[in-house]
């Protein structure tokens, strides 16, 4: 009698929790992501509407201007490619001293782009200390393997400019590889390349690193999400809901009528997962229960424990990853930032410090995401040492072998990132310990 009486009491208490976890997961909007984040600096931001230009050019039907063809040194199509990655252009961009290899996006009409994104699973690709996108990183051998030559003759008949990849969706997670592999292996691109010279902007990035690699190449990369933009955001895996909703003493504790059934680092128990890379700038422009659009603010900061983990039912979920949509919105984002100094009237001089504290305060949040990142228990997340992570002598990972033996033969980038990994006993690729004879 007294077990049948306490079964609607139970019922209530599961739909008390299930209904928490609905408002709090499916319910929750993108603007909310960034809530605590700092705002952008205009300087900081002025290359993404520029260079979501550039990522357009690599469409047969762009909407932008056309861009100067002798500036264009190479451009690459599905013909070129073979299916092996994305059409992509090598662009001098001399009023802006760069150098630019941008990748288009998935083409929703190519097998062979569904055929690299699906070239994954959970934990198959051991990098660096951590986890990546298997075909991403395949894709990006491949471009390093076809334009290494000509990035080394550009960088030397150019030796101030800077050497900037970006690309929208697929193209961006390619991107993104391909400047951490570049950055472990300055020296095959030339000997006066220096850290400081190479730059990341990856437009709606694909999940393509675990969180330690997001966050340790934060100052180089940078990725850009507008509002509710799905392919970011990494979702809580479904056997994880499922535990939160049927676990019974989760439900009868009196923690899951205050808060969620998921906890908010549970992503962090799990290293193999894959994240949006580097620096996040997120484009706010809606806001919850409130129709139209604002005028679009630019949010930026090195998230640790609250990176786009949260699910976003929102209509505008797909539009907000078109790069039509990003460069519209990024350019009218710019134009207010640039019209608010204008109005300002801020003297050069106070600008120039005004950039200068903003560097300093990004090498400090950096250094802040390393400390937050170990307190948590991150694997193979580093502490910031006492020079900080901006020197001059260029990064290198000890299981790539010394430039010195790789002058003895021509090595493609392909064996150069297979020669990291070594097979154990049960057959799985795991990250050699030292580098091979």
């Amino acid at each position: 009698m007294s077990l049948a009486c306490g079964l609607p009491l139970l019922e209530c208490v599961y739909c008390l929790g299930c209904a928490r976890w609905a408002w709090k997961r499916c319910l929750h909007s993108g603007d909310r992501d960034s809530a605590t984040w700092g705002l952008a600096s205009a300087d900081d931001f002025a290359p993404v509407p520029r260079l979501c230009r550039l990522i357009m050019a690599n469409y047969d039907h762009h909407p932008c201007h056309p861009l100067d063809a002798r500036c264009v040194v190479r451009r690459r199509t599905y013909a070129d490619t073979r299916g092996r990655v994305t059409p992509y252009l090598l662009y001098l961009d001399h009023p802006n001293s760069d150098i630019v290899l941008a990748l288009r996006g998935l083409n929703l009409a190519r097998e062979t782009d569904y055929a690299l994104l699906l070239d994954n699973r959970l934990g198959k690709r051991r990098f660096h200390g951590g986890y990546v996108h298997n075909g991403l990183l395949r894709a990006a051998a491949w471009v390093l393997d076809a334009e290494c030559d000509l990035l080394r003759d550009l960088l030397a008949h150019h030796p101030d400019y800077t050497l900037t990849f970006t690309g929208h969706s697929l193209g961006a997670g390619i991107a993104a590889m391909l400047t951490v592999v570049v950055l472990l292996n300055l020296d095959k691109l030339g000997t006066n390349l220096h850290r400081s010279r190479i730059r990341c902007y990856a437009m709606a990035p694909a999940r393509c690193m675990s969180l330690n690699l997001a966050i340790r190449y934060a100052d180089v990369i940078n990725s850009v999400v507008l509002q509710d933009d799905f392919l970011p955001r990494t979702a809580t895996p479904l056997e994880d809901i499922f535990k939160s909703i049927l676990c019974l003493p989760c439900l009868l504790c009196i923690r899951c009528l205050r808060d969620t059934c998921i906890p908010e680092d549970a992503m962090l128990k799990d290293p193999r997962r894959l994240y949006a890379p580097g620096r996040i700038y997120h484009i706010v422009e809606r806001k919850m229960f409130r129709c139209g659009r604002y005028p679009p603010v630019v949010k930026t900061a090195v998230p640790v424990d609250g990176r786009f983990e949260h699910i976003v039912l929102s209509c505008n979920a797909t539009m907000d990853h078109a790069i039509i949509w990003i460069e519209r919105e990024a350019q009218k984002a710019l134009d207010l930032m640039l019209e608010k100094e204008k109005t300002m009237e801020v003297p050069s001089e106070q600008r120039m410090e005004r950039n200068e504290s903003l560097q300093r305060e990004h090498v400090e949040e950096h250094k802040a995401a390393l400390r937050r990142a170990v307190t948590l228990s991150v694997p193979d997340a580093r502490s910031p040492s006492a020079y900080g992570t901006f020197g001059e002598q260029p990064e290198r990972s000890e299981s790539f072998p010394p430039a010195s033996a790789m002058a003895r033969q021509r090595m493609s980038w392909n064996d150069l990132i297979e020669r990291v990994f070594d097979r154990d006993e049960s057959g799985h690729i795991v990250l050699r310990s030292s580098p091979s004879p």
